[in-house]
């Protein structure tokens, strides 16, 4: 046996402190090399790509390469050059390539139907903007005893989730799940190219939706559904694999309009807050907005140099955000057509999106497993949150939806010496109406591919609850507007529903 002496025990753990910090030395290198080589302007004509590779005496295809893949193979290859160089060689190849780049902007001229789109949206946005505001304006004088209890509360409940059940959704993995606005109703859709509705909770199937040809990507109600919304006009939206965006009512399983314009798979859907437009995603590498009502294309927007995955509107109906697998997410005003703001921040594909009901916060996650929590008013990432251990697919902020807690009347000051314990009563509903109109946004859900669904609050952004699901892999989630339910769609093909204990 080897004769270990305490001198010979400093110098191995030396060592190993040493191997340790070379290591950690690299990857960190690493990680600063992708960070820089996302600043990193390059061509995005193909034509030029190939010029520039040709120049540094690389391949100028490889076979089966994409002309994205072309473009990335540059930036690896410039990024690895430029930091054998130096950071000063690194910001002269940004500032020569990105006065290249300047002569490539261009704009396009729009149509009519979108000019008096954008002009409607200022009407329809300007009024609940203001209206939010003044909700906040109320909150910000609320008590701070009251409220660190409202969010005791509501935070204590959110802790108590646990599973109420599970239901097989379909033949092929469950892609996406959303709740009606009336939360009676769950919407499922599914790489077999159906859209399911289901009645919650009690998990019984009442229609089968056929029109797609390829996997569905993304579901959305209408705002109206299953409300003021007839069943027989557009209460549901869904995008497919096929690249066609399909209008749905709640009395046909045959789509009463299909809008077709994308040249690859729709990922993910969005319905206007007004119920007037949507929004699809698509691996064409653009977004699209359509009018719900003449079932045109009004807008085309580029801007993402990959696929674009995720798209979702803010409440007020004046932004929507796109998210691509290039790993960069882009707000943008509706009523200019303008980027408002870039959240560039993820190191790999951006898989989800959601706006907080404040109006001023976005959640986004991706497949480097964070939720990055983004201010508007800052135009910065407020915080990183390690979420999973696998891709973060879906994320969702908590919505209350008005029409589960009617504000209080006003007091009449007439009937005050008739009943006595009036006051009291009001002052019970003015409390209740106080804490619902809080509790909006004060917790999200997300969904992994390490096979959870994890809650968190979204003040601090900890971690409230971690629920296990039976599957792999957690294709997308979301919260019911009155927050007693939670759904996921999972890989394995099933759906799950969870509840807090009790009820």
């Amino acid at each position: 046996m080897a004769d270990l002496t305490y001198d010979s025990l400093v110098e191995d753990g030396s060592y190993i402190t040493e191997r340790a910090r070379l290591e950690n030395k690299v990857i960190l290198d690493e990680l600063e090399r992708k960070k820089k080589a996302r600043n990193l302007a390059v061509p995005t004509d193909d034509n030029r790509v190939k010029a520039r590779l040709r120049e540094i005496g690389e391949p100028i295809t490889l076979f089966g390469e994409r002309a994205a893949d072309r473009r990335d193979r540059l930036i690896y290859v410039l990024s690895q050059i430029n930091a054998a160089r130096g950071d000063e060689a690194m910001q002269v190849e940004e500032e020569s390539e990105s006065s290249e780049e300047e002569e490539e902007e261009f704009y396009s001229l729009g149509s009519l139907e979108l000019l008096e789109a954008r002009r409607w949206i200022a009407e329809y946005s300007l009024p609940r903007a203001q209206k939010r505001i003044e909700q906040q304006k109320i909150e910000s004088k609320l008590d701070l005893g009251r409220i660190i209890d409202i969010r005791k509360k509501v935070l204590a409940e959110v802790k108590q989730f646990a599973n109420l059940g599970s239901q097989l959704g379909d033949e092929r993995p469950v892609s996406q799940v959303r709740f009606a606005p009336d939360n009676k109703i769950l919407a499922t859709g599914s790489w077999s190219g159906t859209v399911k509705l289901w009645n919650v909770p009690a998990c019984t199937e009442i229609k089968v939706l056929r029109g797609h040809s390829d996997k569905v990507g993304g579901i959305s109600w209408h705002p109206q559904a299953t409300a003021k919304q007839a069943p027989n006009a557009v209460n549901l939206v869904s995008g497919g694999g096929e690249g066609d965006v399909m209008l749905w009512s709640l009395e046909s399983d045959t789509p009463i309009s299909t809008l077709k314009g994308h040249q690859g798979r729709v990922c993910r859907v969005a319905f206007h807050p007004s119920g007037n437009y949507v929004a699809s995603a698509s691996f064409d590498t653009t977004w699209r907005l359509w009018d719900v009502t003449t079932s045109k294309e009004l807008l085309l927007q580029e801007g993402h140099s990959k696929e674009v995955y995720a798209v979702e509107f803010q409440n007020d109906g004046s932004l929507v955000a796109s998210g691509g697998l290039d790993a960069v997410g882009r707000v943008w005003d509706l009523r200019t057509g303008r980027s408002a703001m870039v959240l560039d921040g993820h190191v790999q594909a951006l898989f989800s999106m959601s706006f907080s009901p404040n109006g001023y916060q976005i959640a986004t996650g991706a497949a480097d497993d964070t939720i990055r929590i983004w201010d508007m008013r800052s135009l910065k990432s407020l915080y990183t949150i390690p979420a999973h251990r696998s891709n973060v697919s879906d994320v969702r902020f908590f919505h209350a939806d008005d029409t589960f807690f009617k504000p209080p009347p006003p007091q009449d000051v007439t009937m005050e010496s008739d009943e006595p314990n009036g006051d009291a009563s009001q002052d019970v509903e003015k409390q209740t109406w106080e804490e619902w109109k809080y509790r909006s946004g004060l917790f999200l859900a997300s969904a992994g591919y390490d096979g959870f669904v994890k809650l968190w609050s979204a003040d601090d952004w900890q971690l409230l609850r971690s629920l296990s699901t039976d599957a792999g892999k957690v294709m997308s989630v979301d919260i019911a507007s009155d927050g007693n339910m939670i759904a996921s769609g999972t890989y394995n093909r099933n759906f799950q529903l969870f509840a807090p204990e009790g009820m």
